[in-house]
Order: structure tokens, then C-alpha cells, then sequence
């Protein structure tokens, strides 16, 4: 029994002691995860645990966990840290880094040694590793400019991949991927002008941007102009077509009216036939009729003229509804084509052509009328004339009763007749009426077409007046010089007309009359009557017996001409510009012999027989 106990015993101690020995190797036993290796250093050398687990004593081992996920890390630069590119501009940049550490025992081993506890911090090991990121970045920026860096994303993501995945291994890390999630120009207000980058990419920054806003505005503005130009083609293709389109309206209703005369002519020309044809027919069947009654029976003709006559009665009175009708329909249709073609004239000259169609033919249709009515007239003359032979033979109350029936229709067609001239004539007092309006507007227009013409012609004199008043004197006095010079040769000819009256000029030249001597007398050329040579003496001589001298000498004194004298013609223009004139005696008029020249008459003699001539 005691030996069972002992045996107990030891059994029980043996297995609290196995017990006690599990609890501590459980407590004692580290096991790594696939999230999470360690490095056992201490008692034993250093040991790598992945994927399985190690006895870790309190005092102989130390442990550092090691992350085994993969880690992002964002790295951003932007504003004053953005990246500089290899044209000198400035990129914001956003990248995300995903690292981890080497499933191997000596990138392990290096993680832990190199960065400890940092891998389970991803923020610290941010911290440690973000500069060679930015170097990496920056690095790879320099070598593409900011276009090639967001045309080339692919690129620029590999090549950073490349410089940084060999700095990362050293610490036992490796680079899955980079992710370029924000890619932007730097805002302008970050650039820096005393920065020589900042300044040459500020500088070609500006250039760009506002050669895209030229570019931008040109392309607008060409846009506008193309707007503008494609609204002005649409409106005036609108226009076109709309001018068509009422091209195409007047030449409808051109169509239109011009079917509708020629239609209502053609109406009226087959009533007409028609209306011929029945009356033809009726005057024949009611000739036959008289004709047969009266050779049937000559008893009853005494009731077959009460019977004609009250036939007669109503058949003139038919005739008038009908020609009254007849009238109304004519006057209706000419005056609704006369306010057609009024209306149409305005529009179009072919309608007015259309409308002398119409109304020729509506001339034809009255002809046709009127031709009907003379046959009517002709036909019912003729049946008078019958019945007026046969009741010839009958007796006088017979021919009383005939005579008063001719009257009555013959009283009847007069007031038809006359009820047509009526109508006519008031459809030609609306013709002339309608051309009466027509021409006073014509007048009106030409009126008010005269009156702006002198206005304008008031204007203009009005404009020439102001103008010819600005002229100073010596302007006036040259024009009046202009105009004397060019109407000299008319002044001379009426100055010298009362000369045509002058049958003969005797000359008597004595040298020494008067003190004066021949010398004296050819070498002056000027002066008054008593001097000058022969031919002035006698031409000044001829000239102080002009008719209308006091006129002539009056209208020339104004313009400085002295009309007694040649000097006194010649003396202002020999003022103005220098003429040569020609002295010469006028000849006697051609027709007329001169009479001998008396030797001892005075010079006197021939004012006297010059005064003699005028008087006779």
C-alpha cells in the first residue's frame, strides 16, 4: 500500500512536473506569422524566424519583429518643394511608394538591423526612407520636361523605380511599384523671379501661357467670324429663296389672272354663240310660226296679235331682264378686272400685257354681243316688216293695232338701248376717272420730284453765292476783266454799229490847219478828236455820233471803257494785258460807191455829212 502511494506519488509529481515544464516552453515559444517575422539575437547567435517559431529565453534572447506586409508610402511635393523639370518649370507631383521587406532570411536580418522597429511604423519608416524618394523623384523630373513628364507617366514611374529600388535594398526593402496619382503645374505665384530656374521657367511659363491665349482668342474669333459668315450665308440663302418664292407667287398669280381673262373671254364669247344661235333659232321658229298661223287661219289673226303682243310684252321684257343682266355681268366683269389690273399692274408689267389681252378679248365678247343684238334687231325688223305686209290687206283697226304694238317695242328697244349707252357711259366715266387719279398721281410724284430737285438746285446756288462772296476785290475785278475781254469783240461791234449808217467819209488832210502839222499829226497816237493820226481823228469823229451813245457810254463807263474815242476802248485793256491794235480806216459799206473827196472842203465837212446821214 505505501508503495502504491509512493508510486502515486512520483506519477502524480512526474506529470505536475511535465505539466509545469509545457506551461513554460508555451510561454517561453514564439511562433512568426505570415504577416510578421523576428530575428532572435543573443544566447545561441543570431536566428532568423519566418514562417515558423523559436524558444525565447528572458535573459539569454532579444526579439525584433519585422513587418512582412506591404507598405504605401505617399510622398508629395508641391508649392515651394515642387519638382524642377528639365525645361525649368515647376511640377506638383504626388507619388505612392509600396515597399516591403524581402521574404528572405538576409533582407530580413538587414531590415531589422538597419531599421528595427520601424517597419511595424509605417510613418517612421516614411520619415527615414522619404528623401530617397524625393531624390529619386527629382532626379528623373531633371531629365523630362513637364510635358514629357505627363505624356510619359509609364516612363517616368519605371525610371524612379530604378534609381530608388537599389538605395531600398540596402536596408533590406523592396520597391513593388510606383503610382504617379497627381501630376500639375506649380501655381505661378510659387515661382520665384530671383531664382535663375524660377526665372527662365517663369519666363517661358508666361510666353506659353500667353501664346495659348492668343491662340485661344484667334480661334475664337475665327470661330465668331465663321458664326457670322455661315449666319450670313443662311440669311442670305432665306433671302433667296423667300425673293423665289414671291417670284414664284407673282408668276402664279401672272398665270392666274391671265387663265382667268382668257377663260372669261372664252366664257363670254361661246355665251355669246350660244346666245346668237337660240336667238337665230328662235327668230326662225316664231317665224314659222307667224307664217303658218297666218296662212292657216287669217280669222283668228285679230287673237293671234293679242296673243303676239302679249308675247311680245314678255319677250321684250325678257329680253331686257337678260340685257340688263347681260350689262350687269359686263360692267361687274369689267370692273373687277379693271381692280385686278390696277392691283397687278403694281406688282408686274407682264400682267398689264395680260390684261390688254383680256380686255381685247372682253371687246371682242361686247362686239359679239352687240352683233347679236343687231341680228336681234335685224330679225325683228324684218318680222315687223312681214306682219306690217300682211296686215297691209287687213282693215284699219288691224293697222291701228300693228302700228301701236311697232310703237310700243320700238318705245321699249329705245329705252333698252338707251338704258345701254347709260352703263356704258358710266363705265367710261370710271375709266376716266381711274386715269384721272392715275395722272394726278403721276403729277403729285413728279411735283414732289421738282420740288426736291430745286431745292437741291437752291442749295447749290445758295453754296455758289456764299462762295462768291468770300472773293476779295481784286478777284471780282479780274473776273470782270475776264468777262470784258471775253466779250470785247461783241462791245466793239455795237459800239461801232451806228457807223453801218455812214454813206461816205471824205478827207481832207492840209498840213498846218489849226497850228497843227503833218508830223505831228502821224507821230501821236493818242489824245482826244483834235489829235492823234488820220485814221483816230476819223474814227473818233465817226464815233461821236452814235445813236445809243448814252446807253453804250453809260454801260461802259462802269467797266472803265470809254466809248467816244479808240483810245478810250483800247487804254484799259492796254491796262490789263498788252494788245497790239491795228489802226485802220474803216472801208465804206460794201454796195455803196464813196463819193469823191473834196480838195478844199474843211475837215468839218465830214461831221457834218456823217450827221446828214444819221438825220436822213
Amino acid at each position: 500500500m505505501p508503495a502504491l502511494i509512493e508510486i502515486g506519488v512520483i506519477a502524480g509529481g512526474s506529470l505536475l512536473g511535465l505539466l509545469i515544464l509545457g506551461l513554460i516552453l508555451a510561454r517561453l515559444y514564439k511562433r512568426a506569422s505570415k504577416e510578421t517575422s523576428f530575428v532572435r539575437t543573443g544566447f545561441g547567435g543570431e536566428k532568423v524566424v519566418m514562417n515558423g517559431g523559436a524558444l525565447i529565453l528572458p535573459v539569454f534572447h532579444e526579439t525584433i519583429p519585422v513587418n512582412m506586409n506591404t507598405l504605401r508610402l505617399a510622398v508629395a511635393r508641391s508649392a515651394e518643394q515642387a519638382l524642377i523639370t528639365k525645361d525649368r518649370m515647376r511640377v506638383d507631383v504626388l507619388a505612392e511608394f509600396y515597399v516591403r521587406v524581402q521574404p528572405s532570411a538576409e533582407a530580413i536580418a538587414s531590415a531589422a538591423q538597419t531599421l528595427g522597429q520601424r517597419t511595424m511604423h509605417p510613418e517612421q519608416l516614411k520619415d527615414l526612407v522619404e528623401g530617397k524618394f524625393v531624390d529619386a523623384l527629382r532626379s528623373v523630373a531633371a531629365e523630362l520636361t513637364m510635358t514629357e513628364l505627363h505624356e510619359q507617366r509609364t516612363h517616368f514611374v519605371q525610371k524612379v523605380q530604378q534609381v530608388s529600388s537599389e538605395d531600398l535594398l540596402k536596408n533590406g526593402l523592396e520597391l513593388e511599384t510606383v503610382s504617379l496619382t497627381g501630376l500639375d503645374q506649380t501655381a505661378m505665384e510659387y515661382f520665384n523671379p530671383s531664382n535663375a530656374f524660377d526665372a527662365e521657367g517663369l519666363t517661358r511659363l508666361t510666353e506659353e501661357i500667353e501664346l495659348r491665349k492668343k491662340l485661344r482668342n484667334d480661334i475664337e474669333q475665327d470661330t465668331q467670324v465663321q458664326i457670322r459668315t455661315k449666319n450670313l450665308e443662311a440669311q442670305r440663302r432665306t433671302l433667296e429663296i423667300s425673293r423665289d418664292e414671291e417670284y414664284a407667287k407673282l408668276e402664279q398669280e401672272r398665270e392666274l389672272a391671265i387663265r382667268r381673262a382668257a377663260q372669261a373671254a372664252e366664257v363670254s364669247q361661246k355665251e355669246a354663240e350660244k346666245s346668237r344661235e337660240a336667238e337665230g333659232a328662235k327668230i326662225a321658229a316664231q317665224q314659222q310660226i307667224e307664217t303658218a298661223k297666218i296662212e292657216a287661219d287669217r280669222a283668228v289673226a285679230q287673237q293671234r296679235i293679242a296673243v303676239e303682243q302679249e308675247l311680245g310684252e314678255r319677250e321684250i321684257a325678257k329680253e331686257r331682264a337678260v340685257e340688263t343682266q347681260t350689262i350687269e355681268k359686263a360692267k361687274a366683269i369689267e370692273l373687277s378686272e379693271q381692280d385686278r389690273a390696277i392691283a397687278v399692274a403694281e406688282k408686274s408689267r407682264a400682267q398689264s400685257e395680260a390684261q390688254a389681252d383680256a380686255d381685247k378679248a372682253l371687246a371682242l365678247a361686247v362686239a359679239a354681243e352687240e352683233q347679236v343684238k343687231t341680228v336681234r334687231e335685224r330679225e325683228a325688223a324684218d318680222r315687223q316688216k312681214i306682219i306690217e305686209l300682211i296686215e297691209a290687206t287687213k282693215e284699219a283697226e288691224r293697222e291701228a293695232i300693228a302700228v301701236k304694238v311697232a310703237a310700243e317695242a320700238e318705245r321699249t328697244a329705245a329705252a333698252d338701248r338707251a338704258e345701254a349707252l347709260r352703263e356704258e357711259a358710266k363705265g367710261a366715266a370710271d375709266k376716266t376717272r381711274i386715269g384721272a387719279e392715275a395722272e394726278a398721281q403721276a403729277v403729285r410724284l413728279s411735283a414732289e420730284a421738282a420740288r426736291v430737285r430745286y431745292a437741291v438746285d437752291a442749295s447749290g446756288q445758295e453754296a455758289l453765292n456764299k462762295a462768291a462772296n468770300l472773293l476779295s476785290a481784286d478777284q471780282v475785278a479780274m473776273a470782270i476783266r475776264i468777262k470784258l475781254i471775253e466779250n470785247l469783240d461783241r462791245i466793239i461791234a455795237e459800239s461801232v454799229k451806228p457807223l453801218e449808217a455812214i454813206d461816205s467819209i471824205r478827207i481832207v488832210q492840209v498840213d498846218g490847219l489849226n497850228g497843227a502839222t503833218g508830223g505831228a499829226a502821224n507821230d501821236s497816237g493818242t489824245g482826244g478828236s483834235g489829235g492823234g493820226n488820220l485814221a483816230d481823228q476819223v474814227v473818233s469823229g465817226a464815233l461821236r455820233y452814235r445813236a445809243q451813245a448814252p446807253l453804250l457810254d453809260q454801260l461802259m463807263a462802269e467797266v472803265g471803257l470809254n466809248g467816244g474815242t479808240l483810245s478810250g476802248l483800247t487804254a484799259p485793256l492796254a491796262e490789263a494785258a498788252p494788245l497790239s491794235v491795228v489802226e485802220d480806216v474803216p472801208a465804206p459799206r460794201r454796195g455803196k460807191k464813196a463819193k469823191p473827196a473834196a480838195i478844199a472842203a474843211p475837215v468839218e465837212t465830214v461831221e457834218d455829212e456823217a450827221e446828214e446821214d444819221e438825220e436822213a
